[in-house]
């Protein structure tokens, strides 16, 4: 979500950057000061004005009907009273207390759509590492039942960075859009009506997050530390003027949130990892004759890390590659030369562009085949090229039933037609 210029902007630690709006007199320093050099400027506040800024408490609904919103039939989410979409601006200049409340509704969101995979898609749901401790951090990814015991197609799906989740290309377009366009359910309920197993990888969840042991620190006003001449100084501060004190330093920090940190999930903790522990304890077990990987955006860095860590053993098994706007980069990757060629033959990138689908984009890159997704937006890439993508790898299955190599595109399906 975008944030207006010219507003107050807050950052994660709770600190308060820029300026009231609308008022030139309350311009606050940013950096703390002492109380001498600030209580002219405190003088000059109008405190009623700060007290409209105030943030409610960060306490939010843990459910959609909390949250007074549904996914209509269409799969888009619509206000249970109003009709109207998701509305990011609930309280008006409270810019850290709205992104707070779309960062718990994408929490739920996440939910939602692991409960679609498991009851709408029938994925089960499998935790790793598969020899976890019952004490240690876990995660886990999603399956169709015959995902290790298809002989004929599997399919694997990686979403891009960020906040995203196992079955997801984009939070934004599912809260703002449809399911259909920010979730991976079109591609699993298609995959599986046409005979593939299905593996959804969860590349985002690397570590667990715990709340950090309070450590008890004296107070420096009990310090004996302190000259007697100070401590008598803060004492006769006017009530008045300790209120307006206490008020700035609230404005300034306004919640404090919990320190949290991270406990990491063994040979998981990054999506590189991540790929490759699913390649060696799901993927490289499965009995499917031809495997196929569509990868989103950092998705796609992530297999070519597979390839570069496994490399023998992904071209025996990996039939093509649909990777969409793709964030790789052969060179910094290190991808060598036998890689490179591989990728030429069986992968196939589709690119944010203007042009229409399926139309040849120059790349400088000397890895694989860029066409367009139809669409100029990063996130709706996977989407837009959407029914491309298996009309891809039926035509690479086919050509490697056939021992012939792949049409890598429908432009070079069609050139090899008007040739003959």
């Amino acid at each position: 979500a975008r944030i207006p210029r010219g507003k107050v902007i807050t950052t994660a630690r709770g600190s308060s950057t820029g300026e009231l709006e609308g008022h030139a007199s309350s311009r606050l320093p940013p950096q703390p000061c002492s109380w001498g050099q600030s209580s002219d400027l405190l003088s000059r506040i109008d405190l009623d004005e700060l007290m409209k800024k105030d943030e409610p408490p960060l306490d939010f609904p843990d459910t959609l009907e909390g949250f007074e919103y549904a996914f209509n039939e269409k799969g888009q989410l619509r206000h249970i009273k109003t009709g109207e979409p998701f509305v990011f601006n609930y309280r008006e200049d409270l810019h850290r207390w709205n992104q707070k409340r779309y960062e718990a509704l994408g929490e739920i969101i996440t939910k939602y759509v692991y409960e679609l995979l498991e009851k709408d898609c029938s994925l089960k749901k499998v935790s790793i590492p598969v020899d976890a401790t019952e004490s240690e951090p876990k995660s886990f990814i999603f399956m169709s039942e015959d995902a290790l015991t298809n002989p004929q197609k599997l399919m694997v799906l990686i979403h891009g960075s960020g906040v995203v989740r196992a079955g997801q290309w984009a939070r934004r377009l599912i809260i703002n859009e449809d399911l259909d366009s920010g979730t991976q359910i079109p591609f699993i309920k298609r995959a599986m009506d046409e005979g593939y197993g299905v593996i959804v990888l969860n590349p985002n969840e690397n570590y667990i997050e715990v709340e950090k042991p309070k450590i008890h620190v004296q107070s420096s006003s009990d310090s004996s530390d302190e000259p007697a001449e100070k401590r008598e100084r803060k004492d006769k501060v006017p009530k008045e003027t300790k209120k307006r004190r206490d008020f700035y330093e609230k404005y300034r920090n306004p919640q404090r949130e919990k320190e949290m940190m991270q406990l990491y999930i063994r040979e998981n903790g990054s999506p590189e990892e991540h790929a490759v522990y699913v390649w060696d304890h799901f993927i490289a077990q499965s009995a499917a004759e031809n495997v196929f990987f569509v990868a989103h955006s950092y998705g796609g860095l992530a297999f070519v890390e597979l390839m570069i860590q496994r490399e023998a053993d992904v071209k025996s098994k990996v039939t093509a590659v649909a990777l969409t706007d793709s964030v790789h980069n052969v060179w910094h990757q290190e991808a060598g030369k036998t890689i490179r060629e591989w990728m030429r033959e069986n992968c196939c990138n589709w690119v944010s562009s203007s042009e229409p689908l399926d139309t040849s984009v120059e790349s400088m890159l000397p890895d694989c085949p860029r066409v367009s997704a139809g669409t100029d937006r990063h996130e709706l890439t996977s989407w837009k090229s959407f029914p491309s993508i298996f009309k891809f790898f039926t035509e690479a299955s086919e050509a490697k039933t056939s021992s012939l190599k792949p049409a890598l595109t429908r432009r070079s399906h069609r050139i090899k037609h008007e040739e003959l």
